[in-house]
């Protein structure tokens, strides 16, 4: 078992991975956020007084190595020696919702993601509806750095934790997930922690990142950060939170955000200037890895509320599409739905949710069959050959049915 610090300290180090926090709920996904970097993610007033988490929640924590005892922690000082241990990486978390109607929500954030923790709670059988829906979520958007944490070890017995793992082992097999490593943990009581962390660095190393493209930026949250009944000198422009995908953002660059705001029906990208960036502290520019918050001269209006999740923010960015194409491939059956309903060929006038990169969107079949075309109620960035993710409403709620490709 380690101790930790009741803060985690900060190295100056910028962020270099996302990694992400997928599973059912209730099996412990925000709590072991909390273990790995001291910080709750639940952080908006409704995820608060529900419980669960909503909205995507994001903490960074620096890595530490000592050494001597030859061991990882997230502390400056060893949890064995107290001696002083060398920072090595800064890594963001993103904590993903596991409610079967939140599942958008984290195929929003699967795409911000490098690498990914599928929590399992072993006083559970396994797999719960939202565990297989999540594996299908971080197998659509290409994730195959996975770790498994079989969580809540504490709360059974050694006979019960061994069938766990033996139920994880059936669950996983034939899945992008079939090689990852189990790890064992109790969150709640920091146990085992320090060898998840070992094993992060060990199975997770920082992508190699394209800084010549031109900027992309994933808006994944959006602020209003001012205070009600500020004076007007003192406002400030609204913030974007997410991810930076590829290229450089600077403070007093120019960016535009698409789809943009909606005016007469139709929508228009809008531009605005960088005046602040805030990326393991404030910095003059932003790079890829890790999460960022970049402080616009947008009007705050603009991004209260999450306003703008799901946009798209950078320069030279793909079309506006309101009609999309997309050839598809449908699942064996309807992923979270206990048993195996089969998924039914979709037809002309359904109603579709799908995912593309950051946005979520529905859409109506207007033409139906392999390569199936949809108009959409927003339209979204994106070009041909992104992915999308496709969820079809049964029995009142959305659940995964497919992918598909834009052609």
């Amino acid at each position: 078992m380690v101790f930790f610090s009741k803060k985690t300290e900060s190295s100056g180090m910028k962020p270099e991975i996302n990694i992400g926090l997928v599973g059912h709920v209730d099996h412990g996904k925000t709590s072991l956020a909390y273990a790995l970097t001291k910080k709750w993610t639940d952080t908006h007033s409704e995820e608060m007084k529900r419980g669960i988490t909503i909205r995507l929640g994001y903490a960074d924590v620096t890595f530490y190595y000592c050494e001597k005892c030859r061991r990882y922690g997230n502390t400056q000082k060893c949890a064995s020696c107290f001696g002083d241990a060398k920072p090595v990486r800064t890594v963001s978390f993103v904590d993903a919702p596991g409610h079967e109607t939140l599942m958008a929500t984290v195929l929003s954030g699967a795409a911000l993601m490098d690498g990914a923790l599928l929590l399992i709670s072993a006083d559970e059988k396994c797999p719960q509806p939202q565990t297989a829906e999540h594996l299908k979520a971080l197998d659509i958007v290409g994730i195959k750095n996975i770790i498994i944490v079989q969580n809540k070890i504490d709360l059974v017995p050694q006979e019960r934790s061994l069938e766990s793992y033996r139920e994880i082992k059936n669950f996983v097999k034939g899945t992008v997930a079939e090689s990852a490593p189990v790890i064992p943990v109790s969150a709640i009581n920091n146990v085992n922690i320090d060898l998840l962390i070992e094993e992060i660095q060990r199975t997770m190393p920082t992508p190699e990142r394209d800084t010549s493209k031109k900027p992309k930026f994933y808006v994944a949250r959006s602020f209003d950060v001012n205070r009600p009944g500020a004076p007007v000198k003192e406002l400030k422009g609204g913030v974007l939170g997410g991810s930076l995908i590829q290229g450089i953002i600077k403070v007093g660059g120019e960016i535009e955000i698409k789809p943009g705001v909606k005016v007469n029906d139709k929508w228009s990208p809008i531009k605005t200037k960088v005046v602040e960036i805030f990326q393991a502290g404030v910095s003059d520019e932003a790079a890829p890895g890790g999460l960022v918050a970049l402080q616009t001269e947008l009007d705050p209006s603009l991004t209260r509320g999450d306003s703008m999740t799901g946009s798209v923010a950078g320069l030279e960015l793909p079309e506006n599409i309101d009609q999309i194409s997309i050839r598809i491939t449908f699942f064996d059956h309807i992923i979270g739905i206990e048993g195996a309903k089969k998924v039914e060929p979709i037809k002309q006038g359904d109603v579709l949710m799908m995912t593309v990169a950051i946005a979520k969107t529905v859409g109506i079949v207007t033409s139906a069959g392999k390569t199936a075309v949809l108009k959409l109620k927003i339209p979204v960035c994106a070009e041909k050959g992104d992915k999308v993710a496709i969820s079809k409403q049964v029995s009142g709620r959305w659940h995964l049915v497919g992918w598909g490709e834009i052609v």
